[in-house]
């Protein structure tokens, strides 16, 4: 049960995000996957988003069977439509005052044969998905007076890393998705909502061997999902529109 600002009962104090509802996107595999089990673990009602289906059953079988609290809503980040169905969802388990955008597709393409498609495609999900999530969180953490929100970007949208060739759009999005935590970390100061972005180097995922197949991973998925939680459970205020760059020596 949830009062109407979306509280619902804290069964660990010890997380800010016990008892909370949580949305996590791109939760079929990957980093989102393992971030909304470990939000799940901290004691949040996660809801899990993702074009694939079977995914994200999957994740939230196992989140249930590890004693959690999962609702799993099929939607395309980057269809209007589909993003206000999935807060619609959230909103029957009460408000969202924490959302991790973790979904992300990548194109490894040379430059000069980007097509248009691909440019539109990856920008569309990247930071036009996350855009369209961190709105719709916005109004339901303006509601609740409260909210925290981790936007995932990549060591590839980090000013003077090495880039790799064939990530053009790629890059570009996850500049983008730097710029936009800044922007919302600004305007939701006054309101109490919070927004942090990180950006992970090498992480053991699909994503990685296709970018770079002989890049050897420093992280796993479990890794970022692990620092995601501790993020969400710190005081996030003073930090609020940083971005952190997660180096690896492996």
């Amino acid at each position: 049960m949830s009062d109407v600002l979306g509280r619902r009962p804290v069964g660990d104090p010890g997380h800010w995000l016990a008892g909370r509802v949580a949305v996590v996107t791109g939760a079929s595999r990957g980093i989102g996957a393992a971030t909304a089990e470990a939000v799940a673990a901290s004691g949040a009602h996660v809801i899990l988003a993702a074009r694939d289906v079977d995914g994200i059953e999957a994740t939230a079988s196992r989140i249930r069977q590890a004693g959690g609290e999962a609702t799993p809503v099929p939607a395309d980040v980057s269809k209007p439509a589909d993003v206000e169905l999935l807060f619609s969802a959230a909103r029957h388990r009460g408000l969202v005052t924490a959302l991790v955008c973790a979904a992300g597709v990548l194109t490894s393409t040379p430059f000069a044969q980007t097509t248009r498609e691909i440019w539109d495609q990856t920008l569309a999900v990247n930071l036009t998905g996350a855009f369209l999530c961190c709105r719709a969180a916005f109004d339901h953490m303006l509601e609740a007076g409260q909210g925290r929100i981790v936007t995932i970007a990549s060591l590839s949208g980090v000013y003077a890393t090495e880039k790799f060739p064939g990530l053009a759009a790629y890059n570009v999005s996850k500049y983008g998705v730097i710029g936009l935590t800044e922007a919302i970390a600004v305007e939701g100061r006054g309101h109490g909502i919070s927004a942090i972005c990180i950006s992970p180097g090498a992480v053991d995922t699909e994503m990685l061997r296709r970018a770079n197949p002989a890049l050897r991973p420093g992280l796993t998925p479990g890794d970022v999902g692990t620092l995601i939680v501790a993020l969400l459970d710190s005081p996030l205020a003073p930090a609020s529109g940083a971005n952190i760059p997660l180096f690896s020596n492996a």
